[in-house]
């Protein structure tokens, strides 16, 4: 047994003597989260909670797009457009976030659409209709954090100039890894009206 074994068994023992516990191995599922932990790493999925999500919203089965949102397509609060239940629309947003816990493809998308919570429209709901449809046919994507020696921190971060078009106020979005899958991630609407690209970077 490795250095690494005997310190987590002996670790698990005086838990088990401080705490009533039991051990029921490797850990495969989480608040939602499936995990798969194999020889080359471990993987981490809501596949199952992302069908759940699909079911509930009658949008099981649904013809699969390849973008979670439609390419260049500006989004804006007062668009004219037939006003739906709040309510529902809310739960829709709710979902989409909790998805986001393992999936950083859609963070922006999920965000973005969250600003309409207050007054939806029926073309913000097809927004999130077309986002279901994304998860359709990626439901098995994830985050592999693969095993891996070379451990680098590694970020990226980007920004858009004046993207929302309510308040012309830019988007900042953010990930990190040490080496294989990110472990945060970010997409978040900026507070101040930037003058320039430069500015909205810079922020």
């Amino acid at each position: 047994m490795g250095n690494d074994a005997h310190m987590i068994e002996q670790f698990k023992r005086e838990m088990m003597m401080k705490y009533e516990m039991s051990d029921m191995g490797l850990l495969k599922y989480f608040l939602g989260i499936e995990v798969h932990q194999s020889d080359d790493g471990v993987f981490i999925s809501q596949s199952k909670y992302a069908k759940k999500v699909l079911q509930k919203f009658g949008m099981l089965g649904c013809n699969p797009t390849s973008t979670p949102l439609v390419v260049n397509d500006k989004l804006k609060k007062d668009d004219g457009g037939r006003k739906v239940d709040e309510t529902y629309y809310k739960g829709f947003i709710g979902n989409l976030l909790l998805i986001t816990h393992t999936r950083p493809d859609i963070m922006f998308a999920s965000s973005m659409l969250s600003r309409f919570m207050s007054s939806p429209s029926h073309l913000h709901l097809g927004a999130e209709k077309r986002l279901l449809r994304y998860i359709q046919g990626t439901m098995n994507f994830g985050i592999m954090y693969s095993r891996n020696l070379d451990v680098k921190l590694v970020g990226y971060s980007d920004s858009d100039l004046g993207g929302c078009i309510d308040d012309m106020k830019s988007t900042s979005g953010y990930d990190f890894s040490l080496g294989s899958g990110i472990f945060t991630w970010a997409s978040k609407k900026q507070e101040t009206v930037d003058q320039s690209t430069e500015e909205a970077e810079y922020i």
